[in-house]
Order: structure tokens, then sequence, then C-alpha cells
């Protein structure tokens, strides 16, 4: 039996549920019950929400915590995060007090450009198209006026469009390469909206537009945080040996693609959870970060590490492209709370803030792997989840959970433990 559905998007929502239970699911009452439980009950809200994205059910929660005691540029800043992972909200409040003492983060924001870009093919001439483009010019920013007028006035807007020639690797291909300036907007919008306008005027009987889009590949668009301190004020029973191991750490994930993707993810750990919670677009942060990380020809990582007369430091370089006006910043309450809640940055702000985030997580990953290992941290963090999933009750989990103090905690051995007190 065929089930393929015409016309899905134009049921109500209890007749997309039925459906979806009739069909696919044995237990339609439950599954609809478990369904309506995250509906929020003030139905604006829930319409809100809804309205997001396309057949929408219900609300797929995820934690958002927070990390107190940011000190970044000398400013003290408390930072939201939107993740289901255990242990990385506590430890980015670990390493924030941590350096909090120690001079805290210095961010720098290195450049804030953005790219789109035209793609069409031509199997004329180079030189006729070179002298099309040069006459053509001033009319695609002409074509643009009524687009960019006003992101001109917050000293935004087109900065640069070139002609570029890419027929070596594909025949017949060139693209328009336009240079962006959005502010405080995230402006993919903006920015597709701008290239279709130069695209339409750009072309003619000999040019085809193949498509016109922006591209999350933001290497202008960076950002460096950083710590440093003298080696001597790391603390730790010997702070000489563990900078030593923390600098070899690094310096592997240079030359180590598989170590250097999970050195990276764990960098991401702290910036898409601020990404998301400041309702901004995380995809595409991961997708730029992890391109930046391969634009020598080898994936490596991100952050860095020195050790130069008794000073440790450690930083971070990451493409950041995020808005923190207009898209879901402006509609999501949450999303509106956390940029409330720091400060209501500018967007170059936001991008020293979740800078500071990722090198955080970075710096606790490392510190955790060169001396009592990762899984000694996280594991006790992810000992509630476990006794969570065997549904020991509030008794039960205080028993384990003291049990557990002070032990390295498995899988297994909360299952043991759980059984012997059943």
């Amino acid at each position: 039996m065929s089930k393929v559905i015409s016309g899905f998007s134009k049921l109500s929502k209890q007749e997309k549920m039925d459906w979806l239970a009739e069909n696919y699911f044995n237990n339609e009452e439950a599954v609809v019950k478990t369904i309506q439980q995250y509906w929020n009950s003030d139905e604006q809200l829930q319409q809100l929400h809804d309205d997001f994205i396309e057949n929408t059910l219900t609300n797929f929660y995820l934690p958002f915590g927070v990390a107190p005691n940011f000190l970044i540029n000398k400013e003290t800043y408390v930072v939201p995060m939107v993740t289901e992972e255990s242990s990385v909200v506590a430890a980015a409040s670990l390493v924030a007090k941590f350096w909090s003492t120690r001079g805290g983060f210095k961010t720098t924001v290195l450049g804030t450009t953005k790219i789109g870009q035209v793609h069409f093919m031509y199997a004329g001439a180079s030189d006729d198209l070179i002298a099309y483009f040069n006459t053509k010019k001033s009319d695609l920013y002409a074509a643009t006026a009524s687009i960019t007028q006003n992101m001109e006035k917050r000293g935004g807007g087109i900065l640069e469009i070139e002609l570029v020639d890419k027929t070596d690797k594909l025949e017949h291909y060139y693209q328009l390469h336009i240079t962006f300036e959005t502010k405080d907007s995230m402006g993919a919008n903006f920015i597709n909206s701008c290239l279709e306008a130069v695209a339409n005027n750009f072309r003619n009987e000999q040019i085809e537009i193949v498509m016109s889009i922006l591209s999350n590949y933001v290497p202008n668009c960076l950002v460096r945080a950083e710590v440093s301190c003298p080696i001597a004020d790391l603390g730790g029973d010997d702070p000489y040996k563990f900078a030593d191991k923390f600098y070899q750490a690094v310096k592997i994930a240079s030359i180590e693609p598989y170590r250097a993707v999970t050195h990276n993810k764990g960098i991401m750990n702290g910036i898409d959870a601020v990404v998301l919670a400041t309702g901004n677009d995380f995809r595409a942060v991961e997708a730029g970060a992890h391109a930046y990380a391969s634009k020598e020809g080898q994936y490596k990582s991100l952050s860095f590490c020195e050790i130069d007369n008794g000073i440790f430091k450690f930083w971070l370089d990451v493409p950041l492209a995020l808005g923190t006006v207009g898209g879901l910043t402006s509609l999501h309450p949450m999303a509106k709370l956390s940029l409330e809640m720091l400060q209501n940055p500018s967007a170059k702000r936001l991008m020293e803030i979740i800078a500071a985030a990722g090198l955080a997580q970075n710096f606790a990953a490392l510190r955790a792997l060169t001396t009592k290992g990762i899984q000694h941290g996280h594991m006790k963090m992810h000992l509630q989840n476990i006794l969570n999933q065997l549904g020991a009750n509030a008794l039960q989990k205080e028993k384990i959970t003291n049990y557990f103090k002070g032990k390295t905690v498995s899988h297994s051995g909360v299952v043991a433990k759980f059984e012997e007190l059943k």
C-alpha cells in the first residue's frame, strides 16, 4: 500500500498528526500524546513557532543553559548556550572562571566582508566578455540600488564586483564574484536578492546564468580570540609539563586530520551552542569554519599554541557570519533574550563572544585530554542521563551520584549499581 500523499501541507496540524500516526506508528494514541505534550500552552507563542518552518507538528526542546564569568576585552559576560551534550556548559563555565583571573579573553575582529557569486557559462572570446563586463559594471551597481539603499545607510552594501575566469576548472565557466558588507545583519536574503538583480541585468544572449547564491565560505569575515599568561600561572602539579603537553596536542591537530576533525568539533561545541542560542545559522557557521580549516589544502586545527619566554599563549581564528538583527534573532523570544543577556551586541561583538566560547571549549577539552582524560569529566556529567534512561527515582539518583563521587563513571558501572540498589 502506497503511503505517498498529495496536499499534505494543506492539512490542519491535527490531520497531519493523525495521518502520520495511522501510517507510520503502531500506537496512534501514544504518538499523538507525545507530540501534543510539547505544544506551548500559549497559543500565540505556539503559532509563532509553527510559522518558522513548514509542516510543523510540535516543538523539539533542547536545553538552554548559561556559562558565567566570561571576561572578554575587560567586560564580563554570561554566555547563553543551547546544546544537548553534557559537560559542554560546565566546561565552558569552568574555563571562563579560570581565565577571568588571568586577564580573560582578548578578541579582535579581523574582517567582516561576505561573498556572493553569480555563476554563468559563456562560450565566446574572453576579451569580449571582459569588455562587456567593464561597460556593464556601473549598471550592475545601479541594478541593486533599491535593495542596497537601506544597507548603505548603515554603512554596508556592495563593496566590489569582479569578473572571474574559471574556464581552467570547467569549460565556459565564469563568475561574478561580489563582496558585501552587511553590518549587523547576517545578510543571506539581502545578498541573494542583490545577486539575482545583478544576474538579470548582466545576462544576454551569449551568457547563460546557472545560479546566483551567497557563499557560506567567509574567510574574510574573521575573528580571533586568545588567552595568555605566564606558564607558572597555569597552576597544577607541574604547569611546565602541562604547557608542553598542551602545545604538543595542538601541534598534532595541525598535522593530523583525523585528530583535527575531533579537535575542531570541540571548538564547535562552544561556538554552535551560542550560535543556536542567539538564533543564528549554525549550519552556515559549521560549513564555513571547516572550509577555513582546509584553506591550505589539508584539514587543520582552527586553534594555535605558542610558548615563548615563559609565556603560554593559546588562540583561535575562525570565520563567523552572524547577525543580531533580522531573521530568527528578531522573532524567537529566547534568541531575543539571549542577545539582551549579552548586552545587545553588534554583529562584531557577537563574533568576539562566540569565538571566546569556542576557545574556552577547546582549552577545556585539551586540558582534560592531556591530564585526566576526556571521559573522566564527560561521563561524570553524563551520569544523570544514564540514570534517567534507567528510570531511577530521586533516592536512587542521590545514592548512585554519591557512590560515584571520586570514581570514574562508566555506563556498565552505573547499571550494575542501579541493579544492586533495586
